[in-house]
């Protein structure tokens, strides 16, 4: 795909792209908009460096690409409930992000994207992981395909936010009120129309209709598909980066090699729509 007004360097075959040429804390002409859009689509998750952006050029940013999403249970800064804040240091027992997912794939309407804009990271690790849903799909076999296009997952918050993070209160849907929904194991694409792998050890947590036994095999089979290295990215952070990824058909995961040294940034979510 040809670009005009900004230059698109593929980290890998199958996904993930370096964008250069554009500083996205600044207003966007529609073509820059276009192009970045269309990357997007095409590589699935993109990398920006030396962005200088604030909380309000963050938010004005992804606003570009939808409405923002509020997350059910994470804490916002003070007058920003649209931000996440992504921080680890020597005091953290857990960090977000630890195992392969797609953000909040719990909600009735999971993100578009997330944009994660980090300010301060270790003297080396705190790498960012990416998975092709699009890749996984493809690579199963025909019969394996055949099995799974049917069938839905059920999908929780309260695993993860409650009983690993702690969340509890009032929160976005009420009080200890932790989001589940049930959605296909094989997501189509609303804008590309391919089929992506969309279930994730994070958050999915049983295959609608089938016996437990039944579900977790083929869970864990999903799961240990979307782990093989050659669906993979993997994204090595400087301060001031930024990574803008398509939860519709990428997975991602952090590694958290880096204790006790400090991790810091903050992160943009754009709502989305009913997997289909």
């Amino acid at each position: 795909m040809p670009y005009e007004t900004i230059q698109v360097d593929p980290v890998s075959p199958l996904i993930g792209a370096e964008i250069s040429g554009v500083d996205i804390s600044q207003p966007l002409g529609n073509q820059t908009f276009q192009e970045i859009h269309d990357a997007l689509m095409e590589h699935q998750v993109i990398f920006f460096r030396d962005q200088g952006m604030d909380l309000d050029q963050h938010k004005a940013f992804g606003r570009l690409f939808g409405e923002l999403h509020i997350h059910p249970t994470a804490k916002a800064p003070e007058g920003h409930p649209e931000i996440i804040t992504i921080h680890a240091d020597e005091n953290s027992k857990v960090v977000a992000g630890m195992k392969w997912h797609s953000d909040v794939s719990c909600d009735e309407e999971p993100p578009m994207g997330s944009i994660l804009h980090v300010h301060t990271i270790p003297d080396v690790g705190g790498d960012t992981m990416f998975a092709s849903g699009y890749a996984a799909y493809e690579a199963l076999s025909e019969p394996v395909k055949a099995l799974i296009d049917g069938l839905k997952a059920w999908n929780e918050s309260a695993q993860v936010h409650r009983d690993r993070f702690g969340a509890s209160g009032k929160l976005r849907d009420g009080e200890n009120a932790f989001p589940e929904s049930l959605h296909p194991i094989v997501r189509t694409h609303p804008v590309t129309g391919r089929k992506a792998l969309f279930v994730n050890e994070n958050f999915t947590t049983r295959i609608e209709g089938l016996n437990k036994n039944e579900s977790d095999a083929i869970l864990k089979m999903l799961y240990d598909h979307i782990a093989t290295p050659e669906f993979h990215c993997r994204f090595r952070w400087r301060e001031n980066s930024v990574a803008f990824w398509d939860n519709r058909c990428a997975q991602h995961r952090t590694v958290w090699d880096y204790y006790p040294q400090v991790r810091h940034g903050y992160r943009v979510t754009i709502a989305g729509d009913k997997p289909f």
